[in-house]
């Protein structure tokens, strides 16, 4: 009596069957796909057999003159011939996985990275290592640090103010830029020949709230205090983009990294205050973006990517 598929035990099936279940389907033929398997026709046979019973359904049409494919079997043919080439790539592609060459980076981001920087650093990263799956993560900084400590990404790219680092964390510079001051077009400031610090400091400012980016918030409102002035929060927003929106709507000022220039918004103009704008007053602080990572938690494709980054130009 045969046997039930339910009664064969456990619902894997060995590759050496579909190996066997390929050659009689290219074959068509059970002697001639046994002496290209170097094995006798009976072992086949029962192969094929086996195969059937553990799936429940006929893979082949058999009479004493002919050999066909079932509709289901044929179905299998290209699943199999996949399942296959598959097994066959897992040694390589272990191999390469433990040497950082492919398996998943996940890479959290701030908006200032996203406008040129990173967008050439995938490119320039997915075309060394292609077996290596890039997952982008758009977050603000206090995201990225609780995501770190949950593992949840493996590095993030992150604003800060100069030589601030996180604690626990490891770093690499990736670029310093200054402050600029963002204007709606049609402000009284935008198109003065020369920026009186003291004015700008007067002016209602639009800025991020001091959790996402403590550091360089603190650095901001450094500035307006070293200068006996209180800044005049008129809005908070997260993104750059959306400060830079506000800012064309005329809800005030703002103080953005040089790179945010590249989102070209209508009705924004930027102005860089150099020390001699300044005068005798507070410096306008600059700002960095490092990559960080959990020391502890860096993989070998993580080490394969700061090193790239840290050696491409910003």
């Amino acid at each position: 009596m045969s046997k039930s598929p339910s009664s064969l035990g456990s619902p894997w099936i060995e590759l050496r069957l579909w190996r066997q279940f390929l050659a009689v389907a290219d074959e068509l033929h059970f002697g001639r796909a046994a002496q290209r398997l170097h094995m006798t026709q009976p072992p086949l046979t029962q192969a094929i057999a086996l195969l059937e019973a553990h799936l429940g359904i006929r893979l082949f049409d058999r009479t004493k003159r002919s050999v066909q494919l079932t509709v289901a079997g044929a179905a299998l043919v290209p699943e199999a011939r996949d399942l296959l080439a598959r097994a066959l790539a897992l040694p390589g592609f272990a191999r390469a996985s433990a040497d950082g060459k492919a398996g998943r980076l996940r890479l959290a981001f701030v908006s200032t990275v996203g406008f040129e920087l990173l967008p050439q650093w995938v490119r320039g990263f997915r075309a060394l290592y292609p077996q290596v799956q890039l997952e982008l993560i758009e977050a603000t900084g206090d995201q990225q640090l609780q995501s770190l400590d949950r593992a949840d990404i493996d590095a993030g790219f992150m604003l800060h103010s100069p030589g601030f680092v996180p604690p626990g964390l490891a770093s690499v510079l990736i670029v310093r830029e200054p402050l600029v001051l963002a204007l709606a077009e049609h402000h009284a400031l935008a198109n003065s020949g020369t920026l009186d610090l003291l004015q700008v400091l007067e002016e209602p400012l639009v800025c991020f709230p001091r959790r996402i980016l403590p550091s360089l918030h603190d650095a901001i409102v450094g500035m307006y205090h070293a200068a006996g002035r209180s800044p005049l929060v008129a809005q908070e927003a997260i993104q750059m983009q959306t400060i830079v929106n506000l800012v064309a709507a005329g809800l005030g000022v703002a103080w953005v990294p040089d790179s945010v220039r590249q989102f070209q918004r209508t009705g924004v103009v930027y102005r860089a205050l150099s020390q001699r704008e300044a005068g005798e007053l507070p410096d306008v602080p600059s700002c960095e973006t490092s990559l960080v990572w959990r020391q502890d938690k860096a993989s070998a494709s993580l080490q394969h990517f700061i090193a790239f980054v840290a050696g491409s130009p910003a």
